[in-house]
């Protein structure tokens, strides 16, 4: 059992906390605000029962699990002896710069110094440090116990065996990695999603669909393929003779849609109205955590199934 630090134990950090217990770490969850490592131990006793009962634990007792975590109030010691530190710290290019130079001062020379940062990129917070060849991003989407993506983005001067180090642990935690060759804005996961929610908001501020109808054509549509198959491997299945047929066919459709997506709606102006007003008759404001936990639970139903499935069909 090796160990992981987990710096920072809010809403992300306690998530990963679960995904390396639950791959055999021992976990130390070390935060600035003394009750944050509590906290995220609460919430994972609140959600150990319905991942034993999903069977998402690798054969692990919640007793088992939970005795992996420990909080840690000292940094030093959160650190000493860890091969991987994921920082979860909030996304403000000062916190990173400041909580990285410790990171870096502290850790053993062969720990890993990942970022759980969403949107900064690996560069802007490591360039200045003596051990900077040790540092990347690893990016999940969460919760990452629940979503195996996970983004392995190195700044240019990231040691390629801490690239290639850091997706072998994630993988072997149960992660699926996507190992980027170089930084860029919005990384993979974010660029990708961020052209859908461009596309979602169109269509609703020019009048085309209500927000419901658009979350349909993703729920009933396109995502029951996307929960099994990326965009790649949707084309090549499309067409009789693959990829390059389904190009063939179809590329002239997109080219033509193309132009009218070049135009930004502000996501903030006029059409928030509309959507959050539509979306609060499906969900009140005061029913959004509840909500957060259904979508969690089916989550898990989900993860189950696809396990159960690849044993069973093969993948």
């Amino acid at each position: 059992m090796s160990k992981v630090a987990i710096i920072g134990s809010g809403f992300v950090g306690r998530a990963w906390a679960i995904s390396f217990a639950r791959a055999g770490h021992e976990v130390a969850l070390w935060d600035a605000d003394a009750e944050a490592s509590g906290k995220a131990l609460g919430f994972i006793d609140a959600v150990l029962p319905d991942l034993v009962a999903n069977d998402l634990l690798n054969g692990a007792s919640a007793d088992e699990m939970r005795a992996r975590m420990k909080p840690v109030p000292d940094l030093g010691e959160a650190l000493k002896g860890a091969v991987h530190a994921q920082e979860n710290t909030p996304e403000d290019v000062k916190v990173k710069l400041d909580i990285f130079a410790r990171l870096d001062a502290l850790a053993a020379p062969d720990t890993v110094l990942a970022s759980s940062t969403s949107a900064i990129l690996p560069s802007a917070f490591t360039e200045a440090l003596a051990g900077r060849a040790r540092c990347l991003v690893a990016h999940p989407i969460n919760p990452p116990y629940l979503v195996p993506a996970a983004e392995v983005v190195p700044a240019p001067w990231t040691d390629p065996a801490v690239v290639a180090r850091t997706a072998a642990f994630l993988r072997a935690a149960g992660h699926a990695p996507i190992v980027m060759k170089r930084e860029l804005d919005g990384f993979v996961m974010n660029r990708l999603q961020g052209a859908l929610l461009e596309e979602a908001f169109r269509l609703v501020a020019d009048g085309y669909a209500n927000v419901e109808d658009v979350d349909i054509g993703i729920r009933e549509g396109l995502a029951l393929r996307w929960s099994f198959m990326g965009p790649f491997e949707t084309i090549d299945l499309n067409a009789p003779g693959g990829v390059r047929d389904y190009a063939e066919r179809y590329q002239k459709i997109y080219a033509n849609i193309f132009p009218s997506t070049q135009r930004r709606v502000d996501w903030s102006g006029p059409v928030m109205a509309q959507v959050e007003g539509e979306r609060r008759k499906h969900v009140g404001a005061d029913e959004l955590a509840a909500r957060q936990a259904w979508r969690d639970r089916r989550l898990m139903a989900l993860a189950a199934h696809k396990r159960r499935a690849a044993k069973e069909i093969g993948d």
